[in-house]
């Protein structure tokens, strides 16, 4: 009898790809540094970013760039040393990107929100030499534990405000009142610390650096992980050229077309999603606006009435921040319709947009089938699917896979494949995805099984080929996009003294669809009352040693934890009694 091929080899999803997306694309062979250096040198007029009423062309951006990386090298820097960039949004982050890049260096994103103990560790971990960070982030968090990174060999402090466009008085008023944060530059015994400023007026004098865009490695990016710390996640070039040109071979652009084009995404830099639409705006030689706060949707809706964007792309909570804001303080009468309708895309990612609240975004602000839901993570560069550009948008599902990706739905237990319709962890491989976490063998064993890599995420694929996640094998959260791994703030909370043992369970957060609130239900060693001033010592604790999005804004505290029979505790129960 013969064999009929499954769904997934067949391809099912590539017939429900839009005309001008074939199911195999070619890439180019240039590193990354070298293909943005040509897209900003291709069009040196056009605006390459706006930021806080600053505009920045290519040709200024390059010059920078340039500089930037000539310092790298004139300071030790060798092909494949790594560059931690710990910046809000803001073209000195672009700068540092891409220069490490030019150079053959890897660049690692930090967050500005990790605790002192996080990115100790990150610095540790990704061997970093060189650190790039905010002036207040120097003062309160990284002076703390510089005796304790030996590899750092060279900070570089920036002030957020550094290339805005605003006046002296405003700048002035905005670090006055704290709208503008700043932070004391004192030296450090046995490091270099230097001001950005200084460091881009070194000449350009780059050396030319052979790269293998194949094997070398342009992206050393942290992502969490079930057992705990978090684990750099290994991206070529190759890797992060090939999901460029998927994307942008997805959304339709050339970059011929992209003049007075403007894209606008409050993604933070150092998040895979929001450095990867970057780069793909960078690499098409458009333009895009950086926000450097994504909780202020007053600054977003004036950039957007300002500057009218063709595309945003952000998580499903900051689109619903919008909508509700314009409603408050803008109504729609206020706002130029071609503002809104002449955004063709929504892209939404890194957290579920639940269907209701989709249907509520589009038919209040926008016209239907204007939001594209996507799906992928770190270690995938980061896209696994996408909605149709022009074609059908199924809303609830995260779409179908690019071009170049095999998917595979499996059974958790046995590894076989699910029939269409039926719930199988989604697996992958193609050439954006990941050959595995720097130093950690275990985690590499147990994520990519014979070339294939194991995504811990549960879904459903329809026979169009459209998939929807229906639940995540890993202990994960989703707090305003961010991943929070419940074991990880486990680990860190169980290590106060006071404590004996502590559940993370995530709660829906009703103000904000999509995301979940972080619960902390805590049981105290024998001997210990929670008092407030208990209480108020293990918030104190837990603010010093993790994230702010990990950081629990729910407490309860029990005499004890209900256990399974081999003795874990129940977090479904705990889930069911806290929602009930």
């Amino acid at each position: 009898m013969e064999n009929k091929m499954s769904p997934y080899d067949a391809k099912i999803w590539t017939k429900s790809y839009d005309k001008h997306v074939k199911p195999s694309l070619s890439y180019p062979t240039d590193s990354l540094g070298i293909l943005f250096d040509k897209a900003m040198k291709k069009y040196p007029d056009r605006i390459a970013c706006y930021f806080m009423e600053r505009e920045m062309t290519f040709q200024e951006l390059d010059d920078y760039v340039h500089r930037f990386a000539t310092f790298l090298q004139k300071n030790g820097l060798k092909k494949g040393d790594r560059v931690a960039i710990n910046l809000a949004n803001c073209p000195q982050y672009l700068v540092a990107h891409f220069g490490t890049l030019l150079v053959g260096g890897v660049a690692s994103g930090c967050s500005p929100l990790m605790s002192p103990t996080e990115i100790a560790y990150q610095i540790n971990d990704s061997e970093a030499k060189f650190f790039v960070t905010l002036d207040a982030f120097y003062e309160k968090v990284l002076t703390k534990v510089l005796d304790k990174v030996p590899n750092l060999e060279t900070i570089i402090t920036t002030n957020i405000s550094d290339y805005m466009g605003l006046s002296g008085i405003k700048v002035a008023l905005g670090k006055l009142i704290g709208k503008i944060p700043k932070g004391k530059v004192i030296p450090y015994p046995a490091k270099n610390v230097l001001d950005f400023n200084e460091v881009i007026k070194t000449e350009d004098d780059v050396d030319d650096v052979k790269i293998d865009s194949e094997n070398d490695l342009a992206l050393l990016q942290y992502t969490g992980g079930t057992t705990g710390l978090p684990k750099g996640t290994e991206l070529t070039h190759k890797n992060i050229i090939s999901n460029i040109v998927q994307i942008s071979t997805w959304i339709d652009r050339t970059e011929e077309e992209q003049e007075d084009k403007v894209n606008l995404s409050a993604f933070p830099l150092f998040h895979l999603a929001g450095l990867a639409m970057s780069m793909v705006t960078l690499y098409l030689s458009a333009s895009q606006i950086l926000i450097a706060n994504p909780r202020d949707s007053d600054h977003i809706i004036k950039e957007m009435m300002d500057k009218k964007p063709m595309m945003m792309v952000n998580v499903p909570t900051l689109y619903l921040a919008i909508k509700n804001r314009i409603n408050e303080k803008w109504p729609v009468e206020k706002i130029p319709r071609d503002v809104l309708n002449d955004i063709e895309v929504f892209i939404s990612g890194a957290a579920p947009f639940p269907a209701e609240a989709i249907n509520d975004f589009e038919s209040s602000l926008v016209a239907k089938n204007k939001v594209l839901e996507v799906y992928g993570m770190t270690e995938t560069s980061p896209i696994i699917s996408m909605n149709p550009y022009y074609g059908k948008k199924k809303i609830g599902t995260v779409g179908i896979p690019v071009p170049d990706i095999e998917v595979r739905l499996v059974d958790v237990e046995t590894g076989d494949q699910v029939e269409l319709g039926k719930p199988g962890e989604i697996i992958c491989k193609g050439p954006q995805v990941t050959r595995g976490y720097y130093n950690k063998p275990d985690a590499n064993s147990k994520t990519i099984i014979d070339g294939w890599f194991h995504t811990g995420d549960v879904g459903v694929m329809d026979e169009d080929g459209y998939i929807t996640i229906v639940d995540r094998t890993k202990d994960m959260l989703i707090v305003s996009g961010y991943k929070v791994y419940s074991v990880h703030v486990e680990d860190i909370l169980t290590k106060h003294p006071n404590i004996e043992m502590v559940a993370i369970i995530g709660l829906k957060d009703p103000d904000r669809p999509g995301s979940e609130t972080v619960k902390a239900v805590v049981q105290l060693k024998e001997g210990f009352e929670p008092t407030n001033k208990v209480k108020t010592d293990l918030k104190n604790y837990a603010a010093e040693h993790l994230s702010k999005y990990e950081n629990p804004r729910l407490w309860e505290f029990r005499e004890t934890l209900p256990l399974t029979t081999v003795g874990k505790i129940l977090k479904r129960a705990l889930r069911e009694e806290s929602t009930n």
